[in-house]
């Protein structure tokens, strides 16, 4: 099991290890910065973090010391002539980098390749450990790209990519609100596949127009990559095909509604979730916040809760704040109010270590 967790929050990056006593904060990177996310790259162990500095733009850094040093990186950019449709027959706007919102390691044979998913809705690839970046044109130039648009931004993003471990040269990317697509050339070419997801938000027209669909986050399983599942605004979905087609799941306890999904990395058929009552609420079911588990592909569902704070409790767990550990067994979950909670039993038992912490907005073990 991973010993180690990265905390990305509102006023930092808490780097947590596992000791004797339990989950300390070893220490902090970037206090008072807001850190939208980290990761932890597989292949040579370096970390980087992805700041959110509002006036001050979007930022990148590596470490490769563990996080006590860190060197500065280039960030994605937008042409000149780049724009994003804005909708209500406004006319486009220059497209400006404003928030690096999902970062993942190419394949184990593509040493230095990085791939960033950023609002508003580029793709970009980094082929030298994020020193330079490249916007995916092949995606960036679909004509159905005028026809996305924001979910809890003003504008789409890119919010999760996966490569498959069996050919990385077959990348996934979940769009809010935007669908989910598929390229198998390294990016230079694309092609929509949300076929079997609906949009109750739509005119029953548009219901289920791949284009607009607004997953919340998606996840593939490690040892078996056709398996995906993605937390959607309408529901739950899960693939087993690559994303060709997605079956709805509706057992999800106690709501199907959500942002984080995790998938077992060595057996597709479980996952977690946590529910949350949607739209203009966005807190827990009933005040009491729990774990959603499945173990037979959606079929069934348990609900996890020993050693969660009872009810009334109003933390809410956004797209990249529930964690899995390359093993299957650790999962942690991080609130917007600044909860964390680890279990090391896959769910059946949580722990909130001896912390109190700023609003967090993603959780990645290293």
């Amino acid at each position: 099991m991973s010993d180690t967790l990265l905390v990305s929050t509102r006023k930092g990056l808490f780097v947590l290890r596992r000791g004797r006593a339990g989950w300390e904060n070893e220490h902090v990177a970037f206090l008072g910065d807001k850190v939208a996310l980290a990761l932890a790259d597989p292949r040579d162990g370096a970390w980087y973090a992805a700041l959110d500095l509002g006036h001050f733009g979007a930022k990148l850094q590596r470490s490769e010391d563990r996080g006590r040093t860190w060197t500065e990186l280039a960030v994605p950019a937008y042409g000149e002539h780049d724009t994003v449709a804005v909708g209500d027959g406004k006319p486009p706007k220059p497209a400006v980098l404003e928030l690096i919102w999902s970062l993942e390691a190419g394949g184990a044979d593509q040493p230095g390749r990085l791939w960033a998913g950023t609002i508003p809705g580029g793709l970009f690839r980094s082929d030298d450990h994020g020193a330079s970046w490249r916007l995916m044109r092949g995606l960036w130039d679909q004509p159905a790209r005028a026809g996305w648009f924001g979910g809890g931004y003003d504008s789409p993003g890119i919010h999760s990519v996966c490569v498959d471990p069996r050919d990385p040269r077959c990348i996934r990317i979940a769009v809010s609100c935007g669908g989910v697509w598929r390229s198998d050339d390294d990016g230079a070419s694309w092609r929509v596949t949300s076929d079997g997801m609906f949009a109750d938000y739509m005119p029953e027209d548009r219901r289920y127009d791949p284009v607009i669909q607004d997953p919340h986050r998606m996840v593939q399983c490690g040892a078996a990559p056709d398996t995906l599942w993605v937390q959607h605004h309408n529901g739950v979905f899960r693939s087993d095909d690559g994303g060709g087609r997605w079956h709805e799941v509706p057992a999800v306890k106690p709501s199907v509604f959500g942002f984080a999904v995790g998938v077992h990395p060595h057996d597709p058929a479980t996952a977690w979730f946590v529910p949350a009552i949607k739209d203009e609420r966005r807190v827990p079911v009933d005040g009491r916040l729990v774990v959603a588990r499945t173990r037979d592909r959606g079929a069934h569902f348990d609900v996890l809760s020993q050693g969660l704070p009872h009810d009334p409790a109003y933390d809410l767990v956004y797209r990249h704040g529930l964690a899995v550990d390359a093993t299957g067994e650790r999962i942690a979950i991080g609130s917007t109010t600044g909860g964390l909670w680890i279990s090391h039993d896959q769910g059946e038992r949580w722990t909130a270590p001896a912390l109190r912490l700023p609003p967090i907005h993603a959780l990645t073990f290293a």
